[in-house]
């Protein structure tokens, strides 16, 4: 469940996950996560490394194993319940979405919209993150620096206000955890998965299942997966060729998106320092013809810190199951990978309509220093294309593990 939302109306030095973490913890008696401090301008201090779970034997030699907190082992029923409650409606204030609403395991726990729709109406700015390998991403959000823990990740889309996602506040808090204490089958679960408390059933303990569950959705079996383990006819030779193509000197992709995840924003230690760039999406002109402007609500790490030099800068998703996740970037204004990649290709993208995004991404002052530019023939194009697809896993779009267990 991995809200990319962000509070404005609480000003641009208030962070909403130390606001959620507290909120839970003071309306739910503790047993919390953990708080973080709810002032911008300085990320949070990493989290202590989790345990290596012995859980992940399954995973492949050039995976490594994610980490657990210590205050949140992984079991097996932990793990079931989380997903039970990650797809189930009741979770919502209205009863309407779950968190499967706009993570649909088809397309990698995305939604395929430009804008995910909250249980009341209310559209979110942007666009629904896949929840593939989250397991080892170090921040969470487009755009936080402080948002370092699937806990309290899991936590904010449940209670998050602006905008509404699934909907839970303190007026009916309690509505919403008695369907679950009326249900004998979760009465039963969460007993057995918090052992020795007296009420187990409280929003704290539902984000930890649902944070588990999460840990468990890892992506490995994907063509290039049986590439990297010695299978030479996993790939195409144009597939082949579109690797080379984005390791290469002239391109870089793998600059922003290398690695195990294609993504600088893995964990691997556990102790990783967050990284973020502004690729040229965007340079709004002002009126008084200043620029390097992202549209409002969508202005990345700059709405944590206040520093202009923030302004657009985002966390560099993994490309695993890239293909299934359209539309891309952080507002979903994307709508192909062949519009992606000549975006990068301009170094910078050029929005002439509508007016009020007008203005040459190549230009934004803040725009990291890889997104350079490059030539690119139709024919390496298609290969970069059949590359990125060859990390579609299908068995992790299809695995009943992941699936929704209610019929």
């Amino acid at each position: 469940m991995q809200s990319s939302a962000f509070s404005p109306a609480l000003g641009k030095a208030v962070r909403l996950g130390g606001l959620v973490a507290l909120w839970l913890l003071s309306a739910c008696g503790g047993g919390g996560a953990g708080t973080v401090p709810a002032t911008g301008g300085s990320p949070a201090p990493a989290p202590a490394p989790g345990l290596p779970s012995s859980d992940f034997g399954f995973l492949p030699a050039h995976f490594p194993k994610p980490f657990v907190p210590a205050d949140n082992p992984l079991t097996p029923a932990k793990v079931e319940l989380g997903r039970r409650l990650f797809y189930d409606t009741r979770l919502s204030g209205n009863g309407t979405q779950s968190c499967g609403t706009c993570h649909l395991q088809s397309r990698a726990f995305t939604d395929g919209l430009s804008n995910s729709t909250g249980s009341t109406g209310s559209v979110h700015p942007r666009n629904s993150q896949s929840l593939t390998n989250i397991a080892y991403n170090i921040t969470f959000n487009w755009g936080d620096p402080s948002l370092r823990t699937l806990e309290v990740q899991n936590a904010t889309p449940i209670v998050n206000t602006n905008p509404v996602e699934l909907g839970v506040n303190e007026g009916n808090r309690a509505t919403v955890l008695g369907r679950f204490k009326a249900d004998a089958d979760y009465v039963r679960r969460f007993a057995e998965v918090f052992p020795g408390e007296a009420d187990p059933v409280t929003l704290p303990n539902i984000a930890k299942a649902l944070a588990t569950f999460s840990r468990t959705l890892i992506s490995y079996r994907a063509p290039f997966d049986r590439f990297e383990a010695g299978d030479a006819s996993a790939l195409s030779d144009s597939a082949k060729r579109g690797l080379a193509l984005f390791e290469s000197e002239r391109l870089e992709c793998n600059a922003c998106h290398g690695g195990f995840n294609f993504s600088d924003s893995s964990r691997v230690s556990g102790v990783e320092e967050p990284v973020f760039h502004n690729t040229g999406l965007y340079n709004i002109t002002n009126l008084d013809g200043s620029g390097n402007n992202y549209p409002a609500q969508n202005q990345g790490v700059f709405e944590i810190t206040g520093n202009v030099n923030d302004k657009g800068k985002m966390r560099a998703p993994t490309l695993r199951n890239i293909a299934l996740t359209a539309p891309y970037n952080h507002d979903g204004s994307v709508a192909t990978l062949s519009e992606v990649i000549d975006n990068y290709a301009r170094g910078g993208r050029l929005v002439t309509s509508p007016l009020t995004r007008f203005g040459d991404g190549r230009t934004n002052v803040n725009k990291d220093g890889e997104i350079h530019g490059f030539t690119l023939s139709a024919a390496e194009k298609a290969d970069l294309i059949a590359f990125l697809e060859s990390l579609t896993d299908t068995a992790f779009t299809t695995d009943p593990a992941f699936s929704n267990p209610f019929p």
